[in-house]
């Protein structure tokens, strides 16, 4: 599924430091309504914020700044390098809703889009809307169904409409201070992301918050993600995913908060996730790794989350960890998944732990380390599902365990705490553990516990 923030900086070398450059060499200020930018909501501003553009990056580099109050209408704004766009608060960036909008290939469809730049960012405490709500055709709670600008040919299905801010080709990039609001769609990838509020419409799907494709050394901190689809999400289509941090964020969804995949055909390697809230979400931790890429050496640490039922028009059963290999289609290769830490995690949710390799992609090396586990049923879906989505098995009926375990080759447990609430499990087939011993071995319990407890 697709994001609200496209940063494409593929395989990029980034230091913390990187983090305030581009604002600290941004002395000079290029106000658009120098250049005539009405601000009114109804006049499109695009000629004018594009001159103001053009004109701080022919000086050397800048701040281009929306001022407050302003409601500015675009089409695609072409950042360039050393220029960063400064959103005042109280100001609003709209992105336009028609399809000329934007450029022709529907790789491009941003409202604020950087190609090659070199030090470009985004800041200044205001917001930029995607006016998502103009591309629902048909508004329903449980999934709204999406326009689709397919005429193209080049793009399919409800993912084919424009995104918010996207960073291709580029480096030394920062996103700090903003609120991304309402995006049609819309990814996010690489760099330093600090201090982001993003606003998605909760039953809006491929509405993700922050997807890093392709791109390394990434650092994500004090953000707050409400959306409908997967918050915070890396994918490897084309390149590697290395060296990815996510800190001290806030995170609501109907899918997964943080996912691998599933578009996972080249290698993930050294992400912490750490210090992350997770509230209401269909998902908690989440691998879909379904078409060949290798996952090592992951630590998701100080986590706590509540996860719960949606509509199953949405992927997920509410498991607060959720890690899979297996393949796409039936000739898709099998990647592996190893050396994974959970450390610190207490979850309160409606469905177990599922961990599930495949016969030629096993998970190895899993190790738990004082987790704690909440079983307990509020909303009215039915259970007794496990969702292998995409491609795999798909929807399967089964028993639910605390943890189910299957084609896994080294699993450690540590001060595990289950708890399972009496009285709102009725209606369950539950057991603590489900596995088949055949495709399971090398398991290590130390300090393990399942009990029932009041509500």
């Amino acid at each position: 599924m697709a994001s609200p923030l496209l940063l494409l900086l593929l395989l990029l070398p980034l230091a913390i430091s990187s983090l305030l450059l581009p604002f600290a060499a941004a002395a000079r200020v290029f106000s658009v309504a120098d250049y005539g930018a009405a601000g009114d909501g109804a006049r499109y501003d695009t000629g004018a914020i594009q001159a103001a553009v053009d004109a701080c990056a022919a000086a050397g580099g800048g701040r281009v700044l929306l001022p407050a109050p302003g409601d500015y209408l675009t089409a695609t704004v072409h950042l360039r390098s050393r220029v960063v766009l400064d959103v005042a608060p109280g100001a609003r960036l709209l992105g336009g809703t028609r399809q000329a909008d934007y450029p022709p290939e529907s790789r491009r469809w941003y409202v604020v889009l950087a190609e090659n730049t070199t030090g470009a960012g985004v800041t200044g405490g205001g917001e930029i809307n995607g006016q998502g709500g103009a591309f629902v055709v048909i508004p329903n709670p449980q999934k709204n169904i999406m326009v689709s600008w397919n005429a193209t040919g080049d793009c399919e299905g409800d993912e084919c409409r424009p995104r918010l801010v996207g960073f291709i080709d580029s480096k030394d990039v920062t996103i700090h201070d903003i609120t991304l609001n309402q995006p049609a769609y819309w990814w996010c990838d690489n760099t330093m992301i600090h201090n982001v509020s993003i606003y998605g419409d909760f039953d809006t799907p491929n509405n993700d918050g922050i997807d890093i494709e392709d791109s390394n050394n990434t650092a994500i901190t004090h953000c707050h993600i409400d959306t409908g689809d997967d918050a915070i999400c890396p994918k490897s289509t084309t390149g590697p995913v290395y060296n990815l941090t996510a800190t001290n964020c806030w995170i609501r969804t109907k899918s997964c908060a943080i996912k691998f995949g599933s578009a996972s055909f080249f290698d993930f390697k050294k992400l912490v996730f750490d210090n992350i809230t997770i509230v209401d979400s269909h998902r908690g931790l989440g691998m879909q790794i379904r078409d060949g890429g290798n996952v090592s050496d992951v630590v998701f640490s100080n986590i706590k989350m509540s996860t719960r039922y949606y509509h199953p028009l949405w992927w997920g059963r509410a498991e607060p960890i959720y890690i899979t290999t297996c393949p796409r289609h039936p000739d898709s290769k099998e990647g592996t998944i190893s050396d994974i830490q959970f450390i610190n995690i207490s979850s309160v949710s409606e469905n177990g732990v599922f961990l599930a390799g495949s016969k030629h992609g096993l998970l190895r090396n899993l190790k738990f380390k004082n987790v704690y586990l909440t079983y307990k049923r509020w909303t009215n879906y039915s259970g007794g599902l496990y969702d292998y989505r995409p491609g795999c098995q798909k929807m399967v009926k089964h028993r639910t365990g605390g943890m189910m375990l299957e084609h896994i080759s080294g699993l450690e447990i540590d001060n595990v705490r289950m708890r399972w609430s009496r009285g709102s499990l009725k209606g369950w087939d539950v057991d603590p553990l489900l596995f088949q011993p055949s495709t399971v071995d090398k398991l290590s319990f130390h300090d393990w516990q399942s009990l029932a407890v009041s509500r």
